[in-house]
């Protein structure tokens, strides 16, 4: 029977009612005591890494996270952490980062409803998900929600109330899951290749501007003093304005001056950029050598950097290391 660890950091999932509203409150022990079920199929034991909202996560606790798999990962088959929905996305992309080629699966799960309620979608989220950890086919970072199984680089929250909260974006889901069974759309562990390793480094610095129309260009001099790299989330499939009061071409040209790194991505969900169509994309992309994310979630975006730069300054390796696929994250790219 396999052994899974269930790491536990607060969120939806574990919170009860409280004059302030929703608070995690619920112990990693308490959550597995509501899937009893779960013991037909594996053996978990439970850690209490924080207890925390996860609109409170920040990078040290992805670093965290990772170490506790780290510490753990001889002596379990699979890992589970629960977490909140609202900054999933982002931990799940982070940890495909910090934990790369792992044979054995890291879960990430959470719910809409605390699990303690007697209508919610808590149970179900935690018991598909200690089922899909100790599944011998499942390896690498993915989340499992809804009966879903989506790749941790892929991972968006589009519903704020809804069950089927989160959605795989340009990607295909990896699995199903329906009354016990795991049904796999992607079945490619045979071919994953190299130890897995662990990163034990980020860096926080990376910042995003989303324009609006009309928006000053300027605004860049001010995050250049406080981030080593920025994400412009442009419109469409990307380009910058060129306003005839707020340029963006010599705002950006002083970050590249820097040393500084500039990703451009798009405000649009589904499809991904593409730079080179028209004008207002080519000519600066190509000029100043902007990296571009294509077919990335911005979560990955983010969390990508943030890996990158914890390993890196030196701009070859930079752009060598943001447009090498890792844990399924980019796979459409074009004029390199």
């Amino acid at each position: 029977m396999k052994r899974i660890l269930l790491i536990a950091t607060g969120g939806t999932i574990a919170s009860k009612r409280s004059d302030a509203g929703l608070k995690p409150l619920i112990s990693s022990d308490e959550l597995l005591s509501y899937v009893p079920s779960a013991r037909e199929f594996c053996v978990t034991d439970a850690l209490q890494l924080f207890n925390l909202d996860s609109t409170n996560i920040q990078p040290r606790h992805w670093l965290s996270m990772a170490e506790a798999v780290e510490s753990h990962y001889e002596d379990y088959d699979g890992f589970v952490i629960c977490h909140g929905t609202d900054t999933m996305a982002y931990t799940a992309a982070a940890l495909s980062y910090l934990i790369q080629n792992s044979p054995k699966p890291v879960v990430i799960t959470g719910s809409q409803k605390p699990i303690d309620m007697e209508i919610t979608d808590a149970k179900s989220n935690l018991l598909d998900s200690l089922r899909f950890a100790a599944c011998d086919h499942s390896h690498g970072v993915n989340i499992v929600f809804d009966g879903k199984v989506i790749a941790g680089t892929r991972g968006k929250k589009e519903r704020t109330k809804s069950y089927d909260a989160f959605s795989s974006i340009n990607f295909p889901y990896i699995a199903a899951i329906q009354e016990s069974q795991i049904l796999f759309y992607l079945d490619d562990k045979a071919q994953s290749e190299g130890p897995v390793t662990f990163y034990r480094n980020l860096n926080p610095k990376v910042g995003l501007l989303k324009l609006i129309p009309s928006m000053d260009a300027t605004v860049l001099d001010y995050m250049a003093k406080h981030y080593d790299a920025v994400i412009i989330e442009s419109f469409g499939v990307g380009g910058l304005p060129s306003y005839d009061t707020c340029g963006y071409h010599p705002v950006v040209e002083k970050w590249v001056a820097l040393g500084k790194t500039v990703v451009m991505t798009t405000q649009v969900t589904n499809e991904g950029s593409n730079m080179s169509v028209y004008e207002v994309g080519r000519n600066i992309k190509y000029e100043l050598g902007l990296l571009e994310s294509y077919d990335m979630t911005l979560e990955a975006t983010v969390t990508k950097l943030m890996w990158i730069l914890g390993q890196t300054k030196d701009r070859g390796k930079v752009k060598e290391l943001f447009y090498q696929t890792i844990n399924r994250d980019i796979l459409w790219k074009t004029g390199l």
